[in-house]
């Protein structure tokens, strides 16, 4: 799956954008498919906007966001579910967890998403105890911390088949142990499937062997 920039630059940011030096902003650039991408991102510089024009929820930019060599807005409703579905998955800052759904839940709506799950309920079991979360699976999103709740969101976006894997700041709630154990998993996933992953943070960061850095 291919993704490119072409000048994309965010309307309601375009003014403090444009004063100051981006790697990403009102560039063209590619980004390399299976290629593990750190983008560092301080406050108030849009990271959180970037990450949801890259997954097509906010439009309200100029420029284009290439998916496969075509712009978001030429992909009809269903094949943008599509793309979401097999080739594309996310870890939001805020997590997006049902509070009224259990942990195991929230992880499901993914899994069973396709006709052919990508992972077996097994598999599921497995991320839950390496992430340290088995404990939690049975309980509702409501009584989660946030540091569990980042965990089951981080399952619930492997669970499903993708190519690209977008984050933000996925490791913002958890302790030292329990992010490098996170970020070993998702290395692992994303190396056994040849797929990229996209990640946005405000620091700089050891956890993976990143391929390409940007500034935002």
């Amino acid at each position: 799956m291919q993704i490119q920039l072409e000048n994309l630059v965010p309307v309601p940011l375009r003014d403090k954008i444009l004063q100051r030096s981006s790697d990403i902003w009102n560039r063209q650039l590619a980004f390399p498919p299976g290629s593990f991408i750190k983008i560092k991102a301080p406050s108030g510089t849009g990271k959180t906007t970037l990450v949801h024009y890259l997954y097509n929820i906010r439009t309200d930019y100029t420029g284009q966001v290439l998916v496969n060599g075509q712009p978001w807005s030429t992909y009809s409703r269903s094949s943008v579910a599509t793309l979401r579905q097999e080739q594309i998955s996310v870890i939001f800052q805020d997590l997006r967890v049902f509070e009224q759904l259990t942990a195991l839940e929230n992880i499901e709506l993914k899994r069973v998403m396709n006709a052919n799950p990508y992972c077996t309920a097994e598999k599921v079991n497995e991320m839950a105890a390496h992430l340290k979360v088995t404990h939690v699976l049975n309980q509702s999103g409501k009584t989660l911390s946030y540091g569990e709740r980042q965990r089951v969101a981080i399952i619930r976006a492997l669970v499903q088949p993708f190519q690209w894997l977008i984050m933000d700041e996925p490791f913002s709630h958890l302790d030292e142990e329990n992010a490098q154990r996170a970020a070993a998993l998702i290395a692992e996933e994303c190396k056994v499937r040849k797929a990229g992953f996209i990640l946005t943070d405000l620091d700089n960061d050891t956890r993976f062997a990143y391929d390409i850095h940007y500034n935002l």
